[in-house]
């Protein structure tokens, strides 16, 4: 992650019912966490009124995001 993101990920919501933030939710993601559960349970997120249909999508998303980075890290 460049300065810049690592900056504005401190600054935006992950969770809006928890008010965790998304550097939380990435913080996971590097320390291996690879499910919603593992990183809800790392994390506080899915826990609110809204039981995770807001960040849900998100962390999928980034879980996503991640895992296809690491693929193009890997030698061909």
């Amino acid at each position: 992650m460049k300065p810049d993101d690592s900056i504005m990920a401190r600054l935006k919501p992950g969770c809006i019912c928890m008010g965790i933030k998304l550097h939380r939710i990435l913080e996971a993601i590097d320390s291996g966490a690879a499910s919603f559960e593992e990183i809800a349970r790392l994390t506080g997120i899915g826990q609110g009124d809204c039981g995770g249909r807001r960040c849900g999508q998100k962390v999928e998303d980034l879980l996503r995001q991640r895992a296809s980075s690491k693929d193009e890290d890997l030698p061909a």
